[in-house]
């Protein structure tokens, strides 16, 4: 699988397109789907999208962490039950799925690419098993 992830990274990985995903277009991508990203062709987390603008996420090997997103500008934010930070990211649609930018300020943020998608749970470690 890893193999899978990391072959899908580096093939998807063209150039965002240029008008960013809104919040009602990224409700209807996104809800009842469980989307894994990569970064750089490394797997990097599970999110599943729950109806009402919840989430479940994790990066690939740890706990889940329940959330819920909304949108801000051209943005969407989310928040976790552990940090009520919003972690903000611009989310861009193409035609192998989804692009996303962290918005950070950094001078290269972090990008993540939809590698995987199903109708199927996010499967939790740890406390959450079974979730």
């Amino acid at each position: 699988m890893r193999a899978l992830f990391l072959a899908l990274g580096i093939v998807a990985a063209p150039a965002m397109a240029e008008t960013p995903m809104g919040a009602e277009a990224f409700e209807r991508y996104t809800t009842g789907r469980t989307l894994t990203f990569s970064s750089r062709g490394v797997p990097y987390g599970i999110e599943q999208y729950l109806p009402d603008r919840r989430v479940i996420w994790s990066f690939i090997g740890q706990e889940c962490r329940r959330g819920s997103w909304y949108a801000m500008d051209d943005q969407i934010c989310f928040t976790y039950e552990h940090d009520p930070t919003p972690q903000c990211w611009t989310f861009y649609a193409g035609s192998d799925g989804l692009r996303a930018r962290f918005e950070d300020g950094r001078p290269e943020p972090t990008e993540l690419v939809e590698v995987e998608q199903s109708p199927e749970p996010l499967r939790c470690a740890g406390p959450d098993v079974g979730v």
